[in-house]
């Protein structure tokens, strides 16, 4: 399986290849940290994205150092925190996270909300430029960015952000910010990709899941994959964590596909990013 992991790439806009099935750590408790992704690692991931707010960039470290996998091998994302935003406190953010990773460099740096109430993502964006200038980080980007917040991007940044990871899943497609993003070569990465679990039980899904021999979750992120997002989907449970990574080797038909996208009913499970200032 671990082979099949790392070739499920996508190419990044400045070139990075970036594994299109990550880790996510949110809300695993930094004790367990290490125990959950050293099973991810085991069962083939090689992206694993953490943040500083999650509180467990440690646990994520001591798992990479205690697995042996060489670091190129490696693509570990973390996310600068609203109270960090600025320009010199995300040098530090940035400084600090690697310090509690253990790690040299991060492969991918988010700004992990804009905040718009602060007005201070711009002096943000312009830290992670120099990172990326600098060779200390392999790409940058942002999550839970609007249009309105990339186009501010756009207009006063130097580059274009990578990545925008969003909360996007079969009840909340936010077409509007993919579209955006894929008009600006920017990858849309999903996060609760699985809505939490709230639409495995949709008869859609169910339907698509017995017609393949595959489990409801199977087909929400093989359905996600298809249409080229990158996903993260979180476990601790070590069946459901191997079981995440193994959709590369069945598809999803047009008529099939069409099914999950008719189950949008703007069902979001986070905070809106036009409000949301920590």
């Amino acid at each position: 399986m671990s082979t099949a992991a790392t070739q499920n790439t996508i190419t990044l806009n400045n070139g990075v290849e970036m594994p299109q099935i990550g880790y996510g750590v949110f809300q695993v408790p930094d004790a367990e940290t290490e125990t959950a992704v050293s099973l991810a690692l085991a069962a083939g991931y090689r992206s694993i994205d953490t943040a500083a707010i999650y509180g467990n960039e440690a646990g994520v470290g001591r798992a990479l150092a205690a697995s042996g996998i060489a670091r190129e091998e490696l693509f570990v994302t973390s996310k600068l925190w609203i109270e960090d935003l600025g320009f010199d406190s995300a040098l530090a953010a940035y400084d600090s996270s690697l310090q509690k990773l253990g790690l040299d460099y991060l492969d991918l740096f988010l700004i992990h909300w804009p905040a718009p109430a602060t007005d201070a993502f711009l002096e943000s964006w312009r830290a992670l430029e120099e990172l990326l200038a600098e060779g200390r980080v392999r790409a940058v980007g942002v999550s839970n960015f609007l249009p309105e917040h990339l186009q501010r991007i756009l207009d006063a940044g130097r580059i274009v952000p990578a990545v925008n990871q969003i909360e996007l899943h079969p009840a909340l497609q936010q077409r509007t910010i993919a579209d955006f993003n894929a008009a600006h070569g920017i990858a849309t990465e999903a996060w609760s990709p699985l809505a939490q679990g709230g639409v495995l039980s949709e008869t859609a899904i169910t339907d698509i899941a017995a017609a393949h021999g595959r489990t409801p979750a199977q087909v929400i992120l093989r359905w996600h994959l298809q249409q080229g997002r990158v996903i993260i989907p979180k476990s601790v449970t070590p069946s459901r964590i191997a079981e995440n990574l193994d959709i590369l080797d069945f598809a999803l038909t047009d008529a099939e596909l069409a099914a999950v996208d008719a189950l949008e009913r703007d069902g979001r499970t986070g905070p809106h990013p036009a409000g949301f200032n920590g």
